[in-house]
């Protein structure tokens, strides 16, 4: 795979800020809806629908975008993602009943999965293979601070001017961040087509330097989603202040985003392979579930949400790379909307078991289950994953 770019470095800070606009919709308007449930007239099971949707849209939707890009070209796809985003936010103004929160929140989904795979084949093309850690490093740790501080951000406007301030916030960043996209990023040119047999989509999908990564990825993106909603209630239930309980938040995000800088360096630099880059990952991941799992305390929700965000960071920045290096040019929206679509599923997938089991058992041993999967997600790169 040849590099797409002259011999000066590219900037990709537009395409970090798309990754962020994608993560901060999804988890702001989540915590929104949490808070204003009562207030337009939704149950328990309306609001559990409301968050599934945005998550639906992508997983449908994000293979399709993906090859979409692959075939017209990736900044055509992000600026026309980001602008529908906008679009949808600016119609979730008006939006007073469950039904249109839905539409809004499926559209916005839709969106996202036109922008965030394209986001992530425009990083690894202009990065190349020899520095895509690196650049990943800088669009994951963005995306991780919004996946992590999108709730914070999105309570915070709602206090201030309810709904409409968030929907209106979200509306100008996809907004400016096209503009951006249309300034800073150069029109990659579309790559020669090469055919493929169903055999060979199946083969490339059930490859290990696919699928191993993605297992990661989704791990730690269920881990992320797991965290940020079951650690803050943890902190509630010890009775700490409010700022205590939803401080553990931002510590995962800075770590997490602080880590992805530094590890992606290091996994260019030959100095940490994928394989075990992803096992140390998830052993700190395995870690922090454990410790707050066997004694909930300020000490552990802390030390947890710092080994968690510095696992999570290490997966993701390694994992997108590996992909990266590993993947002919000319696939790799593709590539890029299938792995994204492993990190919804484990986004849904994460929580949702954490939760059923809570409600069933205890958190306790909800935690203690999440920590075995990523265990073994772990020992399996170990065992099968190669260098890239």
């Amino acid at each position: 795979m040849t590099r797409d770019r002259t011999d000066t470095p590219p900037r990709t800070g537009a395409l970090n800020a798309a990754g962020f606009v994608t993560a901060f919709g999804a988890h702001s308007i989540a915590a929104g809806l949490g808070v204003e449930t009562e207030s337009i007239g939704m149950s328990l099971l309306t609001l559990g629908l409301l968050l599934a949707v945005y998550d639906v849209a992508e997983v449908i939707l994000k293979p399709l975008f993906g090859v979409l890009s692959d075939r017209i070209g990736v900044k055509p796809v992000i600026i026309g993602g980001l602008l529908a985003f906008s679009g949808m936010s600016v119609l979730g103004v008006f939006a007073s009943t469950p039904l249109l929160l839905a539409l809004v929140r499926f559209g916005q989904g839709g969106a996202a999965a036109a922008f965030s795979p394209a986001a992530s084949a425009g990083v690894a093309r202009m990065a190349g293979p020899n520095a895509a850690g690196r650049y990943f490093g800088k669009y994951g740790s963005w995306k991780g601070l919004g996946y992590a501080l999108g709730p914070l951000i999105g309570a915070g406007l709602i206090w201030a001017g309810g709904f409409p301030a968030l929907f209106v916030t979200l509306a100008v960043s996809a907004a400016l961040t096209a503009v951006w996209v249309a300034a800073s990023i150069p029109a990659l040119p579309v790559l020669a087509k090469v055919r493929y047999t169903v055999i060979d989509l199946f083969r490339q999908l059930a490859d290990r330097s696919f699928l191993v990564p993605v297992a990661g990825l989704a791990a730690a993106t269920g881990t992320l989603g797991t965290a940020v909603g079951f650690l803050p209630l943890m902190g509630a239930q010890l009775e700490l202040p409010t700022v205590a309980s939803v401080g553990v938040v931002t510590v995962l995000a800075v770590s997490s985003a602080l880590v992805q800088l530094w590890v992606g360096r290091v996994g260019d630099a030959g100095r940490i392979s994928t394989r075990s880059g992803i096992a140390v990952g998830a052993a700190l991941i395995v870690v922090g579930l454990v410790a707050v799992a066997i004694e909930p305390s300020i000490v552990s929700l802390y030390a947890s949400s710092l080994a968690l965000g510095l696992g999570i960071g290490t997966i993701t920045a390694l994992g997108f790379a590996h992909l990266a290096s590993t993947t002919p040019g000319e696939r790799m929206g593709r590539t890029m909307g299938t792995a994204e679509m492993g990190r919804e599923l484990g986004d849904a997938g994460g929580p949702l078991i954490v939760g059923a089991i809570a409600t069933a058992v205890s958190l306790a041993l909800g935690l203690w289950v999440l920590a075995a999967l990523v265990a073994v997600v772990g020992l399996v790169s170990l065992a099968l994953l190669r260098s890239r």
